[in-house]
């Protein structure tokens, strides 16, 4: 129970970092003299996304205690860096060093899981994850307001030093002492190296509008992004130690899976900057109106995470769930496209339809790949489906804002958002690829 505990709350802190901090941007840019607050989002999301597949390995070779053990110490680092800066320069760099911590906690908590607890209990588990990732899309704009206003900004990131102790403590007590099942020898550095400068030039796209509007520096770092990737695919091919194995596409449930998630990582992470703007041109209403009307999207994505957590247990098998998230993400995302030509009430379902698919397609793919991983190469799978969602989101903000620029009107990022998802559901799971349904034994 104390290494679950200890999992829960490095979890919620990683992901809590992010939305806690962008209600205090205003108090930071102010205090800080500069309007280049950008960076102090892009810096955290640039490092988790980049470290995701390193932190995967290293939870291999090392043991997930220790590489969690280290990512608290790290994040903590991090946080009291950031709380003593005194320039953006320096606080953007501390926000990095954050963001690698934050890489091992969420990875730490996905793989981990898998070791703890059997397919049954996983199922049950799975829906803690799901509402530490609500609370923080939903608590972390007012409490980050409220935290700035009350006390200033550095304070936001003093509070993450006690709960990284007391995760520090419960990691220590409960995680498995377990040594890896793979080795450092002939470690993928060229491969990492080019992993990052994949995700690095697809999150500087996903993340300043500046970079994204530019045709020249749109184009270098697209074009730094296809490069890297096929270079990276043979590097992999090759290498004694890959940092990820090509053998984890041989299982088909984790390779669709993997596809399945970066699709969905696209569509729906990657429109949520949009999905605001989508309601209010289509439905006439005010911001403030709009604002209230979101509250249905996270309560979509929470209905159907409790709905899973229930129902799940009685019907394990993951692939229909899957594409069951996928299908609403259709509806949902095609409803609000449509949505000039709908009543107003359409805008509410759209909204809880797009909410559901995002808390399903979360639960469902990392459960299904934790079901078709090799033992020995678990923490990269996981960190692989992490890694898909995270880019995917990147990348779908980059190209879906695009679409908005080019085209003045953000109802066609949505519709081209549901037809991503016409296209993961293709790619998605089907009934032969899971060799054993979550939640029941193997045969012996």
């Amino acid at each position: 129970m104390a290494g679950f505990a200890a999992l829960l709350l490095g979890m919620l802190l990683a992901q809590l970092d992010t939305n806690i901090v962008v209600a205090a941007l205003p108090s930071i840019g102010s205090d800080l003299h500069t309007g280049a607050i950008a960076g102090v989002t892009a810096a955290y999301l640039l490092t988790v996304t980049v470290t995701t597949p390193l932190a995967g390995k290293l939870g291999d070779v090392l043991g997930r205690r220790a590489v969690f053990t280290a990512s608290v110490l790290v994040f903590g680092a991090g946080s009291l860096a950031c709380a003593a800066s005194g320039s953006m320069l320096t606080l953007i760099l501390a926000r990095a060093v954050q963001g690698v911590g934050g890489a091992g906690l969420i990875v730490t908590a996905v793989s981990t899981m898998g070791v703890l607890f059997d397919k049954t209990e996983l199922v049950r588990r799975q829906i803690w994850l799901s509402a530490a990732t609500a609370v923080s899309a939903l608590a972390g704009p007012p409490v980050g307001g409220f935290v700035s206003a009350a006390w200033g900004w550095p304070s936001i990131f003093l509070i993450n030093v006690p709960v990284c102790l007391v995760a520090l403590m419960l990691g220590l007590r409960g995680l498995p002492a377990g040594e890896g099942v793979s080795s450092l020898r002939g470690f993928d550095v060229l491969g990492t190296v080019l992993i990052a400068v994949v995700a690095s030039s697809i999150v500087l796209l996903g993340s300043f509008e500046q970079l994204a509007n530019s045709p020249a520096w749109a184009s270098v770092l697209a074009g730094a992004a296809a490069a890297g990737t096929w270079w990276f695919v043979r590097c992999e091919r090759r290498a004694a130690n890959p940092l990820i194995p090509p053998g984890l596409f041989a299982s088909r449930g984790l390779a669709r899976s993997i596809v399945a998630t970066g699709l969905s990582g696209i569509a729906l992470f990657g429109t949520f900057t949009f999905i605001p703007l989508a309601v209010i041109a289509g439905t006439g209403y005010d911001a403030a109106t709009v604002s209230g009307m979101l509250v249905a999207l996270t309560g979509g994505q929470l209905a159907v995470t409790i709905t899973f957590s229930i129902v799940a247990r009685r019907y394990p098998r993951m692939v229909p769930w899957g594409r069951l998230g996928l299908g609403m993400g259709v509806a949902g995302l095609g409803l609000l496209a449509t949505l000039p030509f709908q009543p107003g009430i359409a805008a509410l379902l759209g909204l809880a339809l797009s909410g559901a698919a995002l808390g399903l397609s979360m639960q469902a793919y990392p459960l299904l790949g934790i079901a078709c991983a090799p033992p020995e190469h678990f923490g990269s799978a996981m960190a692989t489906v992490t890694f898909a969602r995270q880019l995917g989101g990147s990348l779908g903000a980059a190209v879906f804002g695009w679409l908005v620029i080019v085209l003045q009107t953000p109802a066609v990022a949505l519709g081209a958002a549901a037809v991503v998802l016409l296209v993961a559901l293709v790619a998605a799971p089907r009934k032969r690829d899971e060799l054993q349904p979550v939640g029941r034994p193997a045969p012996a």
